[in-house]
C-alpha cells in the first residue's frame, strides 16, 4: 500500500477489456511528510478520487484481483482503495508532542 497524489486521469481509446468502464488515474508517491518521492504510475479508481487527493494505493496485484473477482489473468496491479484525509507522522511540525 502506497500513500499517493492523484496528478490526473487517462483516457485511452484502446485498451484491455478488463479496463473497460474504469477509471484511469496518474498517482505520484509520497513519502510520510507529502513530498514526492519517486516516479508517477496508472492506478484505476475504486474510491472515486480527483485530481489532488491524497489516496491509498493498492499496488499488489492478487490483492487488486481479489478485490475485483475477475479471476486470475487481470492485467491490472495498482488500485485506489481510498482517499486519505490526514496524515499523523509524529515529530512533525505541528504534532504537539503526541506520541
Amino acid at each position: 500500500m502506497r500513500l499517493c497524489r492523484v496528478l490526473g486521469s487517462v483516457v485511452a481509446t484502446e485498451k484491455h477489456p478488463a479496463f473497460a468502464g474504469r477509471t484511469l488515474l496518474v498517482v505520484q508517491p509520497l513519502d510520510e511528510r507529502g513530498a514526492d518521492t519517486g516516479d508517477s504510475f496508472v492506478a484505476i479508481d475504486h474510491a472515486q478520487a480527483g485530481p489532488g487527493d491524497r489516496v491509498l494505493v493498492l499496488t499488489e496485484g492478487n490483492g487488486v484481483r481479489q478485490i475485483l473477482k475477475m479471476g486470475d489473468q487481470v492485467p491490472i496491479r495498482s488500485m485506489v482503495v481510498g482517499i486519505v484525509d490526514d496524515v499523523d507522522v509524529p515529530g512533525a511540525a505541528g504534532d504537539a508532542g503526541r506520541p
